[in-house]
């Protein structure tokens, strides 16, 4: 089983901040809603973004448990767009360009395209899901999102369907090729 997670919440979160390579922790409120739950993940091993959102997150659902990092499982790069709202870019061209067309093939300008991270993080998944035993994945939901969307195909969900809320995801066993849902 591969047991994927989102980070819990953050003020980006709250405020509808475009926020994927900015270092920020859980807000309080993050904090308050995971303090207390838990997954049952058995002997699994841990890895996470290295983000601090996703050391929070892995420390307050399983405590002191030893992780290793793969920054391939960061959210995608915003680049110019980063820490900034809808409403603060809507009006701007570069963010018209953005938004506008393919929006999984445009490129943030100064950071990646959603298939640009869409490889990375599929290329990090994939080693995780040839290991023998149970593995979670603390990281972001639009990483949780494109995994999904690249595992289930069939389902016509977009990653905006896909994108779990903070603290929840998906127990994915890839042996039947079946997923379920993880809410805290």
């Amino acid at each position: 089983m591969i047991y994927l997670i989102r980070h819990g919440e953050t003020e980006a979160n709250i405020k509808h901040i475009y926020c994927g390579s900015t270092d920020l922790p859980l807000s309080k409120a993050g904090i308050r809603k995971l303090q207390g739950k838990t997954y049952d993940v058995g002997d699994a091993e841990f890895v996470i973004s290295g983000m601090k959102r996703t050391e929070q997150t892995l420390k307050l659902l399983f405590g002191d448990v030893l992780y290793r990092v793969d920054e391939r499982f960061c959210e995608i790069d915003f680049g110019i767009f980063e820490m900034q709202s809808y409403y603060h870019l809507k009006d701007t061209p570069e963010y018209q360009d953005w938004i506008s067309g393919d929006n999984e093939a445009n490129v943030c300008p100064g950071g990646e395209s959603g298939q640009q991270m869409e490889a990375r993080v599929m290329e990090a998944f994939n080693e995780v899901a040839e290991c023998r035993h149970d593995v979670v994945v603390v990281a972001h939901g639009g990483v949780i999102a494109a995994i999904m969307t690249n595992l289930f195909p069939d389902e016509n969900k977009t990653r905006f369907d896909w994108q779990p809320a903070p603290g929840c995801g998906y127990v994915v066993d890839l042996i039947r090729r079946s997923y379920d849902t993880l809410n805290v």
